[in-house]
């Protein structure tokens, strides 16, 4: 790890630190990975339910590559092959697409999956759950799905004083998996207050990727004059990240790529910290770096590393077997 560039230590130049871990993590990696073998395998068109990742250039690569993007799966024709992104979905939509006979590859993220599994779990025993994330959020969506008459989803700390609940004693609490860290325990120490007897997950389901690019931009903060991260704005864990730089006191923005960098942040700024959320492809990354230089003076790039990630996530079964064939077949 280099030593990053600090203000006023004596180097004139303008500095980016780019932080690691940044970009894709391994549900976003499994799940683009999906589409293109999907299309690799069965050829164009694959329908997707959703966007695949919160991400408006990949989801536009995969569109030139024959995949096709749908909201409802009305729009899917009769026995035609889709794709479940990675923020998962419910057994209603399930049970629609298999109305349908339509050819489901499921990308849903394993860390999502764990999500429902305890959502099924707490509902069998007859807890309520209260599902802490944003309501509008596919990821929240489709896990409320596993149990709607059981679950509550709640945002904020103030709706745990108002919550009310049929068995005080039989209450559970999970999370979405892309949540502020400081956000999210601060709702759950108010539903430990409120409900003493509430249960929750056996490992915390805020999402390793989102827990550890979160870490970094605390830990970067003391270096930073503005934080800028690659990511779209319909991204929760991308958002999460510029609200921990704001409750560090750091200026910090939402870009989806360079064009979106406004000369006025960049005033009398000597340092900026660089880094992505989990689904934002490096290939922005290093435009925005090469816009730096090129068109506001930040010749200087150091590489600041506080966490390294080595997590995969393997492919669906169905399309490891019909890759592996393909690869048999062309040999």
């Amino acid at each position: 790890m280099s030593s990053p560039h600090l203000p006023g230590g004596g180097c004139p130049e303008k500095t980016v630190i780019l932080l690691t871990p940044r970009g894709f993590c391994a549900g976003v990696v499994r799940a683009i990975d999906v589409v293109k073998i999907a299309l690799q395998v069965f050829g164009a068109p694959i329908y997707v339910r959703k966007e695949i990742v919160h991400n408006r250039q990949v989801v536009q690569e995969l569109r030139s590559m024959g995949a096709v993007f749908v909201e409802e799966l009305t729009q899917v024709p009769e026995g035609a092959r889709l794709i479940f992104s990675a923020h998962g979905v419910s057994p209603a939509v399930r049970s629609e697409a298999k109305a349908r006979n339509l050819e489901v590859t499921d990308a849903t993220c394993p860390l999502v999956t764990k999500v429902h599994l305890e959502a099924l779990k707490f509902a069998r025993e007859g807890y309520t759950i209260l599902l802490i994330g944003h309501r509008d959020h596919d990821e929240v969506v489709g896990t409320m799905g596993e149990a709607p008459e059981n679950t509550i989803v709640i945002s904020t700390e103030q709706e745990v004083e108002h919550l009310e609940v049929p068995n005080p004693e039989k209450v559970a609490y999970l999370t979405q998996t892309t949540l502020s860290l400081e956000e999210t325990s601060g709702i759950v120490a108010k539903l430990r207050a409120r409900f003493p007897a509430i249960q929750g997950p056996p490992a915390q389901d805020i999402c390793y990727a989102t827990e550890n690019r979160q870490l970094a931009v605390k830990a970067v903060a003391p270096l930073c004059e503005l934080l800028l991260v690659v990511g779209s704005q319909n991204s929760s864990n991308s958002r999460r990240m510029v609200e921990v730089a704001h409750n560090a006191g750091v200026q910090a923005h939402l870009v989806d790529d360079a064009a979106d960098v406004k000369p006025s942040w960049l005033e009398n700024v000597q340092t900026v910290v660089v880094t992505a959320g989990a689904s934002a492809p490096e290939v922005l990354v290093m435009g925005l770096v090469a816009s730096l230089r090129n068109l506001h003076g930040f010749t200087r790039v150091e590489h600041l590393d506080i966490k390294e990630e080595d997590v995969r996530f393997s492919l669906p079964p169905e399309l490891s077997l019909a890759q592996s064939r393909l690869v048999t077949i062309a040999s």
